[in-house]
């Protein structure tokens, strides 16, 4: 059974009556009114990273992943909860101690705070973290109008790449071992866009089971479909040079997820608006494809305009 498919089953007719649940269908947990939003995520060893073999390394994608839930609806984080689970191997005084400096150093670098916690034995490792934010408006799921264009944040793909790399399913140079590892490990969020997110984004996702998974969720409540450009879909440069040396191919990299980067729809006379946030922050917003009617089918397109299949649409919760 899918994760939806349980959610929709089972559990959402426990929050028909709390209407900042969201119906259990959105990112976050939403009271207007008190300006709260909170989000939850939980994180598994051989599931949502390889190992703990680089518990610094570790804490700090799964502090990030955590985050972008909020950041991707337009909020600022401010405070977070961590809970572990692990075992005396896992949880040795020098994992304790890098642990806790890699919370330090994303605390000050996100201007978060640790709120608290729990922690339990078991010889299965996980966390979950919860994070919070204050704001009186969020950008929700299932907005999305007819004929918005479709935005991404950042690069994708060089994740999935350093995840390909650290389980030796593709050769690599030290230098670019040393690239992609660190994207696995350390994905670029967009810390600084919230505030202006709220100004032009229609809906919004953060890119974490990938880029067509998480476009469908985004959508998945109202009679839409995409267009989408695979040429338009942005890579780093060192993802193309990869792939052209290995000769693979791109559409089998850019949706297997752990991107973290925002992805959003926005009227077409916000591209202007949307052109200097990306100059005046720094930040990379690609437009790759367009919302259009639920009547024809949801498309990708290569540069010869042939559609194509893109064999991974994400990382499925299947239980």
């Amino acid at each position: 059974m899918l994760e939806f498919d349980i959610i929709r089953k089972y559990f959402s007719n426990l929050s028909k009556f709390n209407k900042p649940s969201l119906n259990l269908n959105d990112d976050v947990f939403f009271d207007k009114k008190k300006g709260l939003v909170i989000s939850i995520d939980t994180y598994i060893e051989g599931v949502h990273f390889l190992n703990f073999e680089k518990p610094n390394f570790v804490i700090k994608k799964i502090i990030r992943s955590s985050i972008s839930d909020l950041i991707c609806k337009g909020v600022t984080p401010k405070f977070y909860f961590i809970s572990g689970s692990g075992n005396k191997k896992t949880f040795s005084i020098k994992n304790l101690l890098k642990i806790s400096k890699s919370l330090n150093q994303e605390q000050k670098k996100y201007r978060i705070f640790l709120c608290g916690g729990d922690t339990t034995f078991s010889n299965k490792l996980s966390f979950s973290i919860t994070s919070v934010g204050y704001s009186k408006k969020i950008i929700y799921r299932n907005k999305a109008k007819l004929n918005d264009d479709i935005y991404i944040t950042g690069n994708l793909g060089d994740s999935f790449m350093g995840l390909q790399i650290l389980k030796n399913k593709i050769k690599a140079s030290k230098k670019i071992r040393e690239y992609f590892i660190n994207k696995y490990y350390h994905p670029n969020i967009q810390i600084n866009l919230p505030n202006k997110l709220l100004q032009f984004a229609n809906t919004s996702i953060d890119i974490s089971d990938g880029l067509i998974a998480d476009l469908e969720k985004m959508i998945n409540k109202q009679k839409l479909s995409y267009f989408l450009s695979e040429r338009s879909i942005p890579i780093s440069n060192y993802l193309l040079k990869l792939i052209k040396n290995k000769r693979l191919n791109k559409s089998n990299f850019i949706s297997n997820g752990d991107d973290y980067q925002v992805l959003f729809t926005a009227r077409p006379d916000k591209s202007r608006i949307i052109s200097n946030t990306s100059s005046k922050l720094g930040i990379k917003i690609t437009k790759i494809g367009k919302i259009i009617s639920g009547r024809k089918k949801s498309t990708v397109i290569d540069q010869k305009g042939k559609q194509i299949l893109i064999n991974s649409k994400g990382f499925v919760h299947q239980f």
